[in-house]
């Protein structure tokens, strides 16, 4: 059985003003995507999580139900929770994910005045 991957608080980025549990599915999601989290990796039980990062069981038991909707982590009962082995379902949340980082410049760049294009030629130019 793949070693248990323990969650410290200093791994995640928090802001007060948002739900935790968002947070958590949105960071959790990119280190699916980005790989520090591989296939098969299991995850800390709802109370393992919930203990370390001093947070709610509710809000992991909600962060795991929004990663397994997609496919991004998988439940067996009395084995543990694990991030799914499915490389499409991550293809598809990196795919998700860079759309929205796209979105997200686009607009900073209409903030600006520019469009995205312009904005990364901008920000490409030498000094």
């Amino acid at each position: 059985m793949p070693p248990i991957r323990l969650w410290k608080p200093e791994d995640f980025r928090l802001d007060p003003s948002r739900p935790l549990y968002e947070q958590f599915v949105e960071q959790i999601r990119a280190m699916i995507a980005r790989g520090e989290l591989e296939p098969g990796t299991r995850l800390p039980s709802v109370r393992e999580a919930a203990s370390s990062l001093r947070v709610n069981p509710t809000t992991i038991m909600k962060t795991y139900q929004e990663l397994e909707r997609p496919g991004l982590i998988v439940t067996y009962r009395g084995q543990g929770t694990f991030v799914t082995e499915d490389e499409a379902a991550i293809g598809i949340s990196r795919r998700e994910l860079a759309r929205e980082a796209v979105a997200r410049l686009e607009e900073t760049a209409r903030s600006i005045g520019l469009t995205l294009d312009q904005l990364l030629a901008l920000a490409r130019e030498k000094e």
